[in-house]
């Protein structure tokens, strides 16, 4: 390719609506254009880049097993009906209309229609089990768009689903799916991915892992342990939380005007926060009931754990939800409270903290000392609060440290959930009608590329490992009007491409500044410099990008030493890929 055609600009000043330094690159190298909020097109550096890494998900995801189909991007609301989940897509999919108002759902993920694809195809236990996957663009109501293709609205998504006729198969196949996945981004150039136990939220299932890349900008919160013991995403995570053991003291109603929220009660009290018990409440359960959550006053009620335990989405209750129970809002506990109209959630740090403050349900006033064992016998806790930086580890010999991460990947267990409701059979061995069991297995190809641009980079752009480069060599002409430099450079660039070679030629005759600020947001990992003073000796100047390597090779066979040095730079990092199992 020859710079002087290569569409797309680069250019010097940082946007201003770049919040990430990838989101900055991509926009200042020439791989992306923004469209509208959340939606881009891919200029050819970009759709070069993205392409490589569909290329290695396709080799890895044949490796083992797979069979790539292309399903609809728009599928009707009546497919979503049959598996139960229309009613409560949220922000996962798009609703549209055709000409004649039909309902018609832009998909995010594609359970319903590859259930509905395959229980017209397979029908005997013989066909088991087996994987179908796509590449597809996918999309999001998505809200919150941010860090250029980090998060969006319109992307492309590798989504595959198994299907199988036991949970010991499903298991075997997710082993090697989390084994495949880490090839791919070893083979992408991020081998230090790490894998965190997840909430596999609307997906459903019981089992599912998030391949997170740890980073600072990351938008996740990962929960981690000091000595590396344990990982896990903060929607998921456990551990152990100091209690306040003390001996119970009498309960006392107290006056406490205008304090409404936790810190205005500790501070008139005069009480640490995490001596008080607060009270939070959700429209509805599955079945319909208010849900009241007490969690100690220090800590926070995580609403993908409560989600899982009440089975509905956590939907903030109105003061009038709460008055009809019997609790006062800002007032509010346990204490007195019509106990059959609520679903009462109290959280383990209530029960291991005594003599807390909580509501009196009644305005301006407060109980002092409420110990739930003695005030509420028999009340069973759970875990429904955020794990915190410097609590306990699950298995208590290490503290928690929280880090960021971007998701690159997951992967899920699903079960029978829409197999079963969409009555998709097979016949087993004595010929009765069994429903399969499914996995689900998923990567944001534009996400990818922009976290591996993220952390692979300089202050002057990315640094491309060689796998998904947009090209392997750079090769720069100094002084193209002088004719041994042109001649030189243009030979050379011939040799390397009929040797197979991906060159971005930059043949502009621009001024080496110029030339190389391109490059370094290009970020391709070979550069071959083609120079006057060099050539004089008969020799090439040279840099790698990614290592920041440099030095001098001669002209004569240089296509031969750089096909040489791409393909042990290429080994190098097929290396770090672990095995397939």
């Amino acid at each position: 390719m020859r710079m002087s055609h290569l569409v797309g600009a680069r250019y010097k000043e940082r946007p201003a609506e770049a919040t990430l330094e990838s989101h900055a690159f991509l926009l200042r190298g020439g791989y992306a254009r923004q469209v509208a909020n959340g939606i881009y097109s891919l200029l050819p550096p970009g759709f070069r880049v993205c392409h490589k890494i569909e290329q290695i998900i396709r080799e890895e995801m044949d490796r083992i097993g797979g069979q790539e189909v292309l399903m609809p991007v728009v599928l009707p609301r009546e497919l979503w009906e049959e598996s139960g989940r229309y009613e409560n897509v949220g922000s996962e999919l798009l609703r549209i209309q055709d000409r004649t108002g039909h309902d018609m759902l832009l998909a995010m993920t594609h359970e319903e229609a590859v259930v509905h694809l395959c229980r017209y195809e397979v029908h005997s236990h013989t066909q088991f089990p087996f994987m179908l996957y796509q590449i597809q663009t996918k999309f999001r109501d998505e809200p919150r768009s941010r860090g250029g293709l980090i998060r969006v609205r319109e992307f492309t998504m590798k989504d595959a689903y198994s299907f199988h006729t036991s949970q010991e198969d499903l298991e075997a196949c997710y082993a090697r799916c989390y084994r495949a996945y880490q090839r791919i981004f070893a083979r992408a150039g991020i081998p230090e991915v790490a894998v965190v136990q997840s909430d596999s939220g609307m997906m459903g299932g019981s089992v599912a892992h998030e391949f997170m890349l740890l980073t600072a900008v990351g938008e996740d919160t990962i929960v981690t342990s000091e000595d590396g013991s344990y990982i896990a995403n903060q929607e998921v995570a456990t551990g152990i939380i100091d209690g306040d053991s003390e001996a119970p003291l009498p309960l006392e109603k107290v006056h406490t005007p205008d304090c409404r929220t936790i810190d205005e009660v500790a501070g008139f009290l005069g009480v640490a926060t995490r001596k008080t018990a607060k009270a939070v409440f959700y429209d509805h359960d599955s079945e319909g009931k208010l849900v009241f959550v007490v969690v100690r006053g220090d800590r926070e009620v995580n609403e993908a754990k409560l989600a899982r335990l009440i089975q509905a989405a956590p939907v903030p209750a109105d003061e009038a939800r709460i008055r009809s129970v019997g609790a006062e809002p800002g007032f509010a506990s346990p204490l007195g409270i019509d106990r059959e109209k609520v679903r009462l959630v109290i959280d383990h740090t209530v029960k291991s903290s005594n003599n807390l403050v909580t509501g009196a349900n009644e305005t301006g006033y407060h109980y002092t000392n409420f110990n739930l064992d003695r005030d509420l016998p028999g009340v069973e806790t759970v875990d429904v609060v955020d794990i915190e930086e410097g609590d306990l580890a699950p298995d208590g010999k290490s503290r928690i440290v929280l880090q960021r991460g971007i998701e690159v990947g997951n992967i899920f267990q699903l079960g029978r959930k829409y197999t079963q409701s969409m009555g998709m059979t097979y016949d087993d061995e004595q010929g009765k009608a069994q429903v399969p069991i499914m996995g689900c297995y998923g990567i944001g190809v534009g996400r990818l590329m922009s976290s591996v641009m993220e952390v692979r980079r300089d202050e002057y752009g990315p640094r491309w490992p060689i796998t998904i480069a947009p090209w392997q060599v750079h090769l720069n002409a100094l002084k193209l009007d002088q004719p041994p430099v042109r001649e030189a450079a243009e030979t050379l660039y011939l040799e390397l491409c009929a040797a197979g070679i991906e060159v971005l030629y930059d043949d502009r005759n621009a001024r080496p500044g110029v030339q190389f600020a391109d490059a370094d947001l290009l970020g391709i990992p070979f550069r071959i410099i083609v120079g006057e003073r060099n050539l004089k000796d008969g020799n090439l100047e040279w840099k790698r990008r990614d290592t920041g390597e440099n030095g001098t090779i001669p002209l004569e066979n240089a296509a031969e030493t750089i096909a040489q040095w791409l393909r042990e730079a290429i080994a190098q990092v097929e290396t770090a890929a672990p095995e397939s199992l």
